[in-house]
């Protein structure tokens, strides 16, 4: 009867640790969401600087904030630094997207396999309850 209950025990710690491991994935998952959102913030931020920097004529100043001034840029240059960094944002909304898919995936496996789990240990008490009944 010893060995049953050191059975249970292992059968306990290895769910707890599953279910550790799942809610470490919860988490991930959330900061991958949070940083999902500020790249779409920047993303939708920079879109209208390049629409106004578009609608701008060729001769027209432009400034960049620097610290606490105020420098004159080449606009060319302005609308070049714009879409660098819209690029560089969609690449990193693609990175973001492909990690969520990822983690998703990996959430709904470990959430099958602790339900199943789950159900293995109560049908083993139940069975171990239902023995002991009959002693």
């Amino acid at each position: 009867n010893i060995d049953k209950i050191m059975a249970n025990a292992k059968a306990q710690k290895y769910l707890q640790k599953e279910v550790e491991i799942f809610q470490k994935l919860q988490k991930d998952f959330q900061k991958l969401l949070n940083g999902r959102q500020q790249l779409d913030i920047q993303y939708n931020e920079n879109k209208i600087v390049k629409d106004e920097l578009d609608l701008l004529e060729e001769e027209a100043n432009v400034f960049k904030l620097v610290g606490p001034v105020l420098v004159k840029q080449d606009l060319s240059e302005s609308k070049l630094n714009v879409q660098k960094r819209i690029d560089y944002i969609q690449a990193e909304l693609a990175r973001h997207d492909k990690s969520i898919k990822e983690i998703q995936e990996k959430q709904e496996e470990k959430k099958e396999a602790l339900m199943k789990l789950q159900q293995e240990m109560q049908i083993a008490m139940q069975n171990h309850s239902n023995h002991s009944d009959k002693v």
